[in-house]
C-alpha cells in the first residue's frame, strides 16, 4: 500500500531536503515512560467546521485549518524532535506552496511506524484560490538516531479529504473521509443533518494491497476518530442526528429535494419527508429531535454495527419525550426518575481512546456542539464485549465542565476543559488542556487571531477522585512559531504558541483479532431448515451488494423503554404484553434508505434523506408480502420479518399497523456490508430482558426460512432478469 517515500526532490507537492536532525535540549519536564506523537495546531479562532470542532473538522481550506503545524515527538528524556521539519516539510513564516498542517497520528502495532494526515499549500498570494486534500502518509525513523521518512499510502483518493487514519489487525489501513458513499463526484459534498455543512461521509477502509478504498460504514452526519480496540473492534465517534430536516421548518425555505442521486437528476419544487415523525408534535404523535454522539462499535469486515454494548438513551441521556401522548403505558424520560442505572450523564463521547492497563475501558471528551473547540469534560467507561448496556456505568475524571459559553465570559473552571485524552502504558493519563483563558470577547478574528482556548500537552495530576492538568509535556511556554498566511483575501498573522493536539504513545502492542461476522444458532437453523448454504448465499449477496435484516420478534423491547410503545403484537400470533395499557398490532415492517437528495439553496452538495426503500434489486429478490407497505415486508406468526437491503448506505425502519401508521420507529441509522446476515433479537434489542423479564428472543425465524426459500427457487433468474434490464 506504501509509494515511493519522499526524497530531496518535489514529490506529491512536497519540496524535501533532509537536513540534520532538530531537537531542543531535554528539559526537566515530567517522567514518561514512551515516547509521544502529537501535533502542532495553528490556533483557529472561529469553532464551526474548523479542525478543533466537534463536527465538520476534515475540512483543509485556509479558515478551516490554517497552516503552520508540525508533526512532533518527544522521547522519555525530555527532548523533542520536530518530524516534518526534519523531513523539509513545512516552514515558518509565510505560508506558501511548501505550507502545511498536521494531525491525527496513530502508532503501528510494533511501534515503529505511523500514520498521520497532512495537507500541503496555501495561497502565494492574496485573492488566489485553491483546493487542497488532506492526505494519508506514514512516517517510519522516528526513533532516536534515526532519519524520518514519509510516504504517502498508494491507494487513497487525491481529491478527497482522508483523515484519522488508524491501522487494521491485518496491516490495512483504516479512515474517516468526505469520499461520496458510491464514489459519484456529484454528490460531494455530503451535508450533515444539522447545518447541512459538510460532513464525511463514514469510515474507510483500504485493504493491504488494495488500490481501491471500501466503505465500511455510511454516516449520514460524520463519523470520527477510529481504532481498532485490544477486542479487535472498530471503536468510534458517529454523530446520531437522524430526524427531519430544520433548515426545511423554518419560514419561506430554501430547500428542495433532487429527482434522485443519478448523475442526470433535476431539482424539483418537492420539499417532502417521510421519516421518522416531525419535529413538532401533530395530534397524538409527540415531536422528535434527536441530536447526540454516542460510541459505535464495528467488526473490521464492516460488518456488526452498534452502539457500544448496545448502549442507547436510556443509559446515557438525561430526558426524552414518549412518542405517543396518548398510551398510559409510555411516559417521559427522566435520569432521576425512570430509573437508569448509569448514574452520570454523558451525551457525547469524543476522542475515544482505551485504557492499555483495562482492556475495554474508554477515556473520552464530553463536549458541547459549539464554543470550546471539542474541549470539555474527561469521562471513562469500562464497557468490554459482553456487558450488559443496563450495567455500565460513566465516572467522570475530571470535574463537571462548563458545557459551553455564548455571552462572553469564560467558564469558571476554564482548566477543566481538556481533549484528546490519552491513558499511557505507566497508569498516566495526559491530554490537551487549556489553562490560559484569554480576554472575553469572541474567539478571534480571521486577521487577528487571538482564541481564548491555548491547549498545551498536560500529565494529568489524580487527586480526591478527580484529575486536573499538572505538568506540562512540552518545554516552557509552549511550543511558538511566526506564522502567516492568506485567508485568501485577508493576511493573517500569528506569533506566539501553537495548539498541542493528539498525542499518541508509541510502543509496541499485541495486535488484536480481525473481527468479522458470526452467524448465530437461530440464524443457522433457518439456512438449515430451508436447505441453503450460508456461503453460498452470503457469495451471491456480495456480487448483488446486497445484505439481509433478520429480526426474530419484533414484538419485544427492552424493559427500559417506555417511551414507544410497550405492548406489541402480531395479529393471529405471538405478542408481547408488559402492562395493561394498550396493545399495538404490528403486522408490518417498511424500512428506508438514505438517499441524499436534500438540497438548500445553491450550497454544493446534498443531505441524506430517508427515503422508503426502494433499491430495485433489493426489491424486486424480495419474496411476494400481501398487503406490506411501499419498502416493507410483512411480520410472520412468530413475529420475525427477514428482507433484502442495499449494503453500503445508511437505513432504518419502523413497524406498522394495518393501516401502515408506524408504530415503533428506529432511531438510529445502520449500515450493513455486502453478504452481511444482521439478526435483531427484537424490533430494537434488549439489554437483558424484554417487558415480561424474558431474555432476547431465540426463535428460528420463519421469515428468515421464506425468504431463503424464495431465494433458492426464484434468485438466480431475478437476478439474471435484473442486470438483463
Amino acid at each position: 500500500m506504501s509509494a515511493r517515500p519522499l526524497t530531496a526532490r518535489r514529490v506529491a507537492g512536497f519540496a524535501f531536503a533532509v537536513g540534520a536532525l532538530l531537537a531542543t535540549a531535554a528539559h526537566a519536564a515530567p517522567n514518561l515512560g514512551n515516547p509521544i506523537l502529537f501535533v502542532t495546531q495553528y490556533p483557529i479562532g472561529t469553532d464551526f467546521t474548523t479542525i478543533g470542532s466537534v463536527f465538520g473538522n476534515h475540512l483543509s481550506d485556509m479558515q478551516s485549518a490554517g497552516r503552520g503545524g508540525d508533526l512532533w515527538i518527544r522521547y522519555p528524556d525530555g527532548s523533542l524532535r520536530n518530524l516534518t521539519a526534519e523531513a523539509g516539510l513545512g516552514n515558518a513564516g509565510m505560508q506558501g506552496a511548501n505550507a502545511i498542517s498536521v494531525r491525527d497520528p496513530a502508532v503501528s502495532w510494533d511501534g515503529t511506524r505511523a500514520l498521520v494526515s497532512i495537507v500541503t499549500g496555501a495561497p502565494t498570494q492574496i485573492y488566489q484560490q485553491g483546493t487542497w486534500y488532506w492526505q494519508i502518509y506514514e512516517v517510519s525513523g522516528f526513533g532516536q538516531g534515526q532519519t524520518v521518512q514519509f510516504t504517502r499510502i498508494a491507494g487513497q483518493d487525491a481529491d478527497y479529504n482522508n483523515v484519522q487514519p488508524t491501522y487494521a489487525s491485518d496491516g490495512g489501513i483504516l479512515f474517516v473521509s468526505d469520499r461520496p458513499r458510491n464514489g459519484q463526484r456529484h454528490l460531494y459534498p455530503q451535508l450533515d443533518e444539522y447545518e447541512e455543512a459538510p460532513t464525511p461521509t463514514g469510515i474507510w477502509r483500504l485493504a493491504p494491497g488494495s488500490n481501491l478504498p471500501s466503505l465500511l460504514e455510511h454516516a449520514p452526519s460524520g463519523a470520527f476518530d477510529p481504532f481498532v480496540d485490544s477486542h479487535g473492534r472498530i471503536v468510534f465517534t458517529r454523530w446520531d442526528h437522524l430526524q427531519r430536516d430544520q433548515q426545511n421548518d423554518v419560514a419561506n425555505p430554501t430547500t428542495f429535494n433532487w429527482s434522485s442521486e443519478a448523475p442526470g437528476s433535476v431539482r424539483t419544487s418537492d420539499r417532502s419527508e417521510v421519516f421518522p415523525e416531525p419535529r413538532q408534535t401533530v395530534g397524538r404523535v409527540n415531536g422528535h429531535t434527536f441530536n447526540l454522539f454516542f460510541p459505535w462499535t464495528l467488526n473490521q469486515d464492516g460488518s456488526g454495527e452498534e452502539t457500544i454494548s448496545h448502549i442507547g438513551r436510556h443509559d446515557l441521556a438525561g430526558y426524552f419525550d414518549r412518542s405517543f401522548n396518548d398510551d398510559s403505558s409510555l411516559f417521559e424520560f427522566i435520569a432521576g426518575a425512570s430509573g437508569r442505572t448509569n448514574p452520570n450523564e454523558a451525551e457525547a463521547w469524543l476522542q475515544i481512546a482505551e485504557d492499555p492497563l483495562v482492556p475495554g475501558r474508554y477515556v473520552a471528551i464530553d463536549a458541547p456542539e459549539f464554543g470550546t473547540h471539542g474541549s470539555g469534560q474527561i469521562i471513562a467507561m469500562t464497557a468490554p464485549p459482553g456487558v450488559s448496556a443496563n450495567l455500565l456505568s460513566v465516572d467522570y475524571l475530571t470535574a463537571r465542565a462548563n458545557r459551553g459559553y455564548y455571552d462572553g465570559t469564560p467558564p469558571a473552571d476554564f482548566s477543566a476543559h481538556c481533549r484528546n485524552p490519552l491513558p499511557l502504558a505507566d497508569g498516566q493519563l495526559i491530554a490537551s488542556c487549556s489553562s490560559d483563558p484569554r480576554a472575553a470577547g469572541n474567539d478571534g478574528t480571521r486577521a487577528n487571531p487571538d482564541p481564548r482556548y491555548g491547549f498545551r500537552l498536560h500529565v494529568m495530576n489524580l487527586a480526591n477522585g478527580k484529575y486536573t492538568p499538572g505538568e506540562t509535556v512540552s518545554a516552557g511556554a509552549g511550543i511558538a512559531k511566526n506564522i502567516s498566511f492568506y485567508d485568501p483575501d485577508v493576511l493573517v498573522s500569528y506569533n506566539g504558541p501553537l495548539w498541542e493536539l493528539s498525542a499518541v504513545e508509541v510502543r509496541a502492542r499485541a495486535v488484536p483479532p480481525n473481527t468479522a461476522e458470526t452467524m448465530q444458532a437461530p440464524e443457522q437453523a433457518a439456512f438449515a431448515q430451508a436447505g441453503v448454504d450460508p456461503a453460498t448465499f452470503r457469495a451471491f449477496l456480495r456480487q448483488s451488494g446486497l445484505a439481509v435484516i433478520s429480526v426474530r420478534n419484533l414484538t419485544t423491547r427492552d424493559a427500559d423503554d417506555r417511551q414507544q410503545p410497550f405492548n406489541l403484537r402480531v395479529p393471529g400470533g405471538v405478542q408481547t404484553v408488559g402492562d395493561g395499557g394498550a396493545i399495538h398490532d404490528v403486522p408490518y415492517m417498511q424500512f428506508f434508505q438514505g438517499d441524499q437528495i436534500r438540497g438548500i439553496g445553491e450550497t454544493q452538495g446534498r443531505r441524506v434523506l430517508a427515503q422508503v426503500l426502494h433499491d430495485p434489486l433489493a426489491r424486486t429478490l424480495q419474496p411476494p408480502e400481501p398487503g406490506a407497505p411501499d419498502g416493507g415486508a410483512v411480520t410472520h406468526a412468530d413475529g420475525s420479518v427477514a428482507v433484502f437491503v442495499p449494503a453500503r448506505r445508511a437505513l432504518s425502519w419502523q413497524s406498522t399497523d394495518a393501516s401502515h401508521t408506524p408504530v415503533v420507529r428506529e432511531r438510529y441509522w445502520i449500515s450493513l456490508q455486502a453478504g452481511e446476515v444482521r439478526a435483531c433479537d427484537g424490533c430494537h434489542g434488549i439489554n437483558q430482558v424484554n417487558q415480561t423479564g424474558q431474555g432476547p428472543a431465540q426463535n428460528t425465524p420463519q421469515a428468515l426460512v421464506e425468504l431463503l426459500g424464495w431465494w433458492k427457487l426464484h434468485g438466480d433468474s431475478i437476478f439474471a432478469n435484473a442486470f438483463e434490464q
